[in-house]
């Protein structure tokens, strides 16, 4: 407990960058009852959001140079000591760690401390299909151990609940589900200047993607997309919002096609409100997802997704109701979905306007923040008996 017996409460994240997981996560801690908890954040050295984090009042910023995404056991191992030692230093009551190397090394780090209440947030399992056999065997076994020290595993999608028991990681009595949550005000605009700021003048068709450039995103075929509607719609520019690791095959891929009139890539940007609400049609072509955030935020914008059929995305997008759902690498059926949409102006409106009244019902902020303090509440009292 802290001053005033309020209960010091962690959150451990492997890196502050512009994703999905880490905004939901800020979300999270600004609206958190700061009456009832002291709040900390532990996280990697850099990442594009750390100022916004650094901005939210009475939190307690640790970042630590040794936690970084990759396996490297030296770096690990310091990062876990230096874990040890803050949540020993400041008496954590409660951790709570979101994406898999903090959710690893958080929950290892306060076991050892001894905490009473540990909690992970799983944003999409760190192993897949796509992963050879040894590492997502080795990820499988590192989830269930963690998870039998693990008080609750919150989900985000039942996808994700049902994958975790399929892999035995953990029993259904350790999993809740809390929903992420979306301001839909914050989504629900209309700004015509940037679509002048883009570079787009009042007859373009634009199809965009929001994405890290990571092999999970899979932006190559983004790429292709754009190559085989440009053929039969030569007057769709496609915007792809983002950056990464793959940024340089990207840039080959779109100068081997001859896209550089097509395709504007405008880096990471802060304002994906004014993005979206230039896009007559959002894309997303991910190989495996837990649920992504920017699929909800183009929803509650009301534009119409076409996404692949990927992780807990069936779970928003109701295919031709509230969205389109697409096989990945299916570039092709992908292309003659956007070409049909795009050549249908009312269509894409009311599909858009369908998936925006769904996410009003189903995704709200304070629901996600109410039912995470109700489970911090009630695991406390069940640490306390």
């Amino acid at each position: 407990m802290g001053p005033g017996n309020k209960v010091n409460l962690l959150y451990v994240v492997t890196k502050l960058e512009l994703g999905g997981a880490q905004k939901q996560l800020l979300s999270l801690i600004r609206g958190v009852n700061k009456e009832r908890f002291n709040l900390f954040l532990f996280t990697g050295l850099e990442g594009l959001l750390v100022e916004d984090a650094l901005a939210i009042p009475q939190l307690k910023l640790q970042r630590c140079r040794f936690l970084k995404r990759p396996i490297r056991p030296g770096q690990d191992f310091l990062a876990l000591i230096n874990l040890y030692s803050f949540i020993r230093k400041n008496n954590i009551g409660i951790v709570h760690t979101h994406s898999s190397k903090a959710g690893f090394l958080g929950r290892l780090a306060a076991k050892l401390a001894g905490v009473k209440v540990i909690i992970h947030t799983v944003h999409g399992w760190s192993f897949h299909k796509y992963q050879p056999f040894f590492l997502r065997r080795l990820f499988i076994l590192s989830e269930r151990l963690t998870a039998l020290f693990t008080d609750k595993l919150v989900v985000v999608s039942s996808f994700d609940r049902a994958k975790g028991l399929e892999n035995r990681i953990g029993t259904q009595f350790k999993y809740s589900l809390i929903p992420y949550g979306i301001d839909y005000a914050e989504f629900d605009i209309q700004d015509p200047s940037v679509r002048r700021e883009l570079g787009l003048n009042k007859r373009d068709l634009a199809v965009g993607m929001v994405a890290c450039f990571k092999p999970q995103k899979c932006p190559q075929d983004f790429i292709r997309l754009a190559g085989l509607v440009n053929r039969y719609m030569p007057g769709v520019k496609f915007i792809l919002v983002g950056d990464g690791i793959l940024r340089k095959r990207i840039e080959r891929l779109i100068a081997g096609s001859h896209l550089e009139e097509r395709i504007i890539l405008t880096g990471w940007r802060r304002d994906i409100q004014r993005i979206l609400s230039a896009l007559d049609v959002f894309v997303l072509t991910s190989l495996w997802e837990g649920l992504p955030v920017t699929v909800l935020e183009a929803m509650a914008a009301a534009k119409v997704v076409i996404a692949t059929d990927t992780g807990g995305v069936r779970e928003v997008v109701d295919n031709r109701k509230t969205g389109f759902l697409i096989q990945p690498h299916d570039v092709e059926g992908l292309a003659k979905k956007l070409v049909s949409l795009l050549m249908e102006n009312e269509l894409r409106i009311k599909i858009g306007r369908s998936a925006q009244e769904y996410l009003k019902y189903n995704f709200k902020t304070n629901d996600m923040i109410g039912n995470t303090e109700a489970l911090y509440a009630s695991l406390m009292h069940r640490a306390s008996e």
